[in-house]
């Protein structure tokens, strides 16, 4: 109770710290959305329980209301002041990205939005918004990840972007969402593996032209921090521990604690959404980007939440319990970063 306690005060104080954010002071934020469809029926996707004839009878009021919940997150995660850059997992489209941008409580922050059609049949994707004013958006790619022990199989990508602040620095950024565990955790091992090893190819290229390359590796790894796929075959690991690294999890601190996380099964809360850095945004001495007090956070408000009378303690606020649709907001807590200039 007192780790709990404790975790509550330092969130509450880094709140503090980022509200005030500057122009080269930037908030980066990920957030499984879960399901998070447009009404409209599209031939190319298995997305027929999320229309207004389907089983989940998703209607364009419950659809709004749901972008509107995803935007109240968001702006409450900056006390007013939301995400430089929130990359989501779950959205089934554009038109999706664009009714947050345009059509929602977003709308007055000037955001743009990347996003890719992928090949995965269920269209739940990810994506990010990026504000406009306060960053550029240099590349953008869709890195396809073909498993080659069953090449049928059609997967999520893996987003990369590359972004340029007003203060002149480069970050590439990552957006994840690696295949789930549904059909058994051992079965499904190898293709979180292959993930990261895809993944992990791209960041050595980068680290090879530019020791210095400040990269974030943002998402749902469908994996905990010390699961092999994460902290072997990526290779992200505890700054605490080591100081040789190519990259760092920071993660580890909530492994720490008394069962905090980003995702609750039955009774236990783990960080299945996670930040990775290169060492370079935690090298707070030189000039440039770096992570504020090398610190990832997991946001969390009474509003997001609900008791669990099941399991005890308190569970996420979802969109539907089993088929009954309840009003919430998804099945995870959202993850993000702050990154400052030294300059400033």
């Amino acid at each position: 109770m007192r780790k709990y306690f404790i975790l509550i005060v330092l969130i509450n104080i880094s709140v503090l710290i980022w509200a005030q954010r500057d122009s080269c002071s930037l908030l980066f934020s990920f957030y499984n959305v879960e399901n998070l469809y447009d009404p409209e029926n599209d031939s190319l996707f298995r997305d027929d329980d999320f229309t207004p004839e389907g089983s989940y009878h998703w209607t364009y009021g419950k659809y709004a209301k749901k972008v509107n919940n995803i935007a109240k997150v968001l702006i409450a995660m900056g006390e007013g002041e939301p995400p430089d850059i929130a990359a989501m997992a779950e959205v089934e489209n554009d038109r999706v990205f664009q009714r947050f941008c345009y059509r929602s409580p977003l709308q007055k922050f000037n955001y743009g939005y990347v996003h890719f059609d992928a090949p995965y049949s269920r269209g739940v994707e990810t994506g990010l918004l990026y504000r406009k004013d306060r960053l550029q958006i240099v590349h953008k790619e869709a890195i396809a990840v073909v498993f080659p022990f069953e090449p049928a199989t059609k997967n999520r990508d893996i987003l990369y972007v590359v972004a340029k602040t007003l203060c002149g620095d480069s970050l590439h950024l990552f957006v994840n969402h690696w295949t789930s565990r549904y059909g058994g955790y051992g079965a499904t091992v190898p293709k979180r593996n292959y993930y990261a090893q895809v993944l992990r190819h791209c960041v050595d290229s980068l680290l090879n032209l530019n020791p210095a390359a400040k990269i974030v590796i943002m998402g749902d790894f469908n994996d905990y921090p010390t699961d092999e796929s994460v902290s072997r075959t990526l290779g992200a690991s505890d700054k605490s521990q080591t100081d040789t690294a190519s990259l760092y999890n920071l993660m580890y601190i909530f492994l720490k604690m008394n069962n905090i996380g980003t995702h609750k099964h039955e009774d236990f809360w783990g960080c299945l959404d996670q930040i990775i850095v290169s060492p370079a945004l935690l090298d707070s001495t030189s000039v440039g980007m770096h992570i504020v007090n090398n610190e990832a956070h997991i946001f969390k408000e009474d509003f997001m939440v609900v008791p669990d009378e099941k399991y005890g303690g308190y569970k996420v606020f979802r969109t539907f319990l089993g088929p009954r649709y309840i009003g919430g907001y998804g099945d995870h807590l959202p993850v993000f970063v702050v990154i400052c200039d030294k300059q400033n």
